[in-house]
């Protein structure tokens, strides 16, 4: 693996590498997860905005195949942790552990410690337990016993969690859903890419046969890329009017951060890229926005309980809040 000490982030890379390197990559994940062109674009949009990513959905939709075909799709560092209820801080972070022949502590690292972390069904362990993440997501750093460790600066972490309603989960705190760059569901396949899929494991998985595509080097490039994608100054203004909106709808209690703001405009940096352009149109904005604000809205009760859902929030709100010209 690339330290990250060793890792150049300067890019040379034109704008037609960049797509190279995107095909592949989605290309060889949709050989595997079929039918879900989009969810690959977003979730591929967060991994090279340096985001995060939250997989939500009932179990059985690929949300785990999903994030093994990606990590497996870069020559990277992988590691998965499985999230349950008597899941401890240390368990994902690392502990100090005294060795006795030296008569020192000495710190063992966790599973954190990776470029590439599947934290599986992350609604499962307890919030303390949830919440030994804040530190990695935000800061890409860990601290144990008053010592900061690094992270790597691919550090990508992509979470898969089923629905709050389901037996045994736990909300995740505001705090945390914030720091997921965007949400994403699955959802079920359509009749023709199940048949496929049955077809693909007639024999063997076909994650078996995944193999990279992209280097570390690659991948750090194309976020050095994606920065260099122009917006005018009218649509950074209309990323901040977006997000301020959710702020004042009366079916929100607690609308979407500078945080949100922040991955919007990368968002649509990325998917301005994809499509081989070098500016962000407004409808880059339109197509990431659902994905980047709906899980941070907090809605009121009285909207929960009339059925009004967080994506009509933001549906709603991209129709009232006037577009650039």
């Amino acid at each position: 693996m690339l330290d990250s000490e060793e890792i150049q982030p300067e890019s040379t890379m034109d704008y037609a590498r960049a797509a190279e390197i995107y095909q592949a990559i989605s290309q060889n994940i949709q050989s595997i997860v079929r039918g879900k062109e989009q969810t690959v674009k977003l979730l591929l949009a967060a991994f090279f905005s340096s985001g995060h990513v939250l997989l939500e959905d009932v179990p059985g939709t690929g949300k785990t195949t999903l994030a093994k075909t990606l990590a497996k799709s870069v020559a990277t560092m992988f590691s998965r942790l499985q999230f349950t209820p008597d899941l401890l801080p240390s368990d994902i972070v690392g502990v100090s552990l005294y060795r006795q022949h030296s008569g020192e502590f000495e710190f063992v690292r966790g599973p954190v410690f990776t470029n590439i972390l599947l934290a599986d069904e992350i609604n499962r362990a307890s919030p303390r337990t949830q919440s030994a993440l804040l530190e990695a997501m935000e800061e890409r750093q860990v601290t144990v016993e008053g010592r900061k460790y690094p992270l790597t600066r691919l550090f990508f972490v992509i979470a898969t969690q089923n629905p709050i309603e389901s037996h045994g989960t736990y909300p995740l705190p505001e705090s945390q859903m914030d720091r997921f760059m965007i949400e994403l569901s699955p959802g079920y396949l359509d009749r023709d890419s199940e048949a496929m899929v049955l077809n693909d494991q007639f024999s063997s998985h076909p994650l078996e046969s995944v193999r990279p595509v992209a280097t570390e080097q690659d991948v750090v490039e194309m976020a050095a890329a994606l920065k260099s994608i122009r917006i005018t100054e009218e649509l950074r203004y209309y990323v901040v009017d977006l997000v301020s909106a959710t702020r004042s709808s009366e079916n929100v209690v607690v609308g979407a951060s500078v945080r949100a703001s922040i991955a919007l405009l990368r968002i649509s940096q990325a998917l301005a890229l994809f499509a081989g352009r070098e500016f962000v149109v407004p409808g880059d904005i339109i197509e990431a926005a659902p994905y980047v604000l709906g899980h941070r809205l907090q809605l009121t009760s009285q909207a929960r309980f009339s059925g009004v859902t967080r994506t009509a929030v933001v549906n709603t709100i991209l129709h009232n809040v006037a577009m650039p010209k």
